[in-house]
């Protein structure tokens, strides 16, 4: 049976989270967007093991509920920061401007994090638990690199965004030109560096304890706090996001769709899952974008089904020895 993580006692766990989170072995890795900070645990009793790939703004700070929760169900996590974001390194001169010089970067820095630290400490089969951008970059790097992952669970994939009040293909024009006039660097129009907002008004979750952790988190590591997206960013995000339908990609998928999502259009995820016979489509009935820190009953509803995802594929390859 599966240990979970109840958020009426993180208060009582909060210093077996956060020793665990000390006990990780932790560095940095020279990938080839930059300097990448990471973080891994492997139990001695590990039955496989897990890349967790976290979203925008996010950094595997973010996830110490989550790395402590699966090291209590046996599963070797390895996790990184993205470049630009966490405590890897920033590209701006402004470091809360989101930039990255080429989305497929964060592909390579993928496949760099995983051939450097995962592959020669990995116990049993190897999956990837991805998040939002997290997903798309894992995507991407799914269908450009060999590799030996069993399958990957996709939280909240961002195959597309929303623009909210600008008009979308208004959105993607603007963030074009932005690049042309050489503000690629500069925050697209409306972003702005960090700014709290309160839980009554968050687009994320509907857990307030964990909304409030990460907010807290952020105010006392401000090193870790990223503000909006740049033109640049935006631009790369709107050229990958044309090109994700036509990934070819053979590893087994599970898309976890978030019902409320305002901040990535789950239309996408249904056509995505039309042209991918590989990819299993569960809509996840009440959540909001962030499956991973929602409220007991859904986080629960979304692990249950990641731990039913690898444990059917780990059975899987241990049969046919692929």
């Amino acid at each position: 049976m599966n240990f979970y993580s109840y958020s009426t006692q993180l208060a009582q766990h909060n210093s077996d989270i956060e020793q665990h989170w000390q006990r990780c072995e932790q560095g940095y890795l020279k990938a080839p967007s930059g300097r990448l900070f990471y973080s891994y645990h492997i139990p001695k009793t590990a039955k496989y093991s897990v890349v967790l790939v976290n979203g925008r703004i996010e950094s595997a700070w973010k996830y110490q509920e989550l790395l402590w929760e699966l090291a209590q169900n046996n599963i070797a996590v390895f996790t990184y920061d993205h470049i630009g974001q966490g405590l890897s390194e920033r590209l701006t001169r402004n470091a809360q401007i989101g930039y990255v010089a080429k989305f497929t970067d964060y592909g390579d820095d993928l496949n760099a994090f995983i051939e450097k630290i995962v592959m020669p400490q990995q116990i049993g089969p190897l999956f990837i638990l991805a998040h939002s951008m997290g997903s798309a970059v894992s995507c991407d790097y799914l269908s450009r690199y060999c590799h030996s992952i069993s399958g990957a669970f996709l939280s909240a994939p961002m195959f597309d965004i929303h623009t909210h009040n600008t008009p979308y293909q208004l959105a993607k024009w603007v963030a074009k030109i932005g690049c042309w006039l050489g503000l690629a660097k500069h925050y697209a129009i409306g972003q702005s560096n960090y700014l709290p907002v309160p839980f009554a008004e968050n687009q994320l979750t509907h857990c307030h304890i964990r909304y409030q952790r990460f907010r807290t988190l952020y105010q006392n590591e401000a090193e870790l706090c990223l503000g909006g997206v740049s033109f640049g960013w935006l631009n790369q995000t709107f050229s990958f996001i044309e090109k994700i339908p036509d990934l070819a990609i053979q590893t087994p998928l599970f898309i976890a769709s978030a019902e409320q999502d305002e901040v990535v259009d789950n239309r996408a995820h249904a056509l995505f899952a039309q042209t991918h016979p590989n990819a299993q489509l569960k809509t996840i009935a009440g959540a909001k974008h962030e499956l991973l820190c929602e409220t007991d009953d859904i986080r629960q509803t979304v692990l249950n089904e990641f731990y039913l995802f690898c444990d059917s594929l780990g059975l899987t390859t241990k049969e046919t020895g692929s």
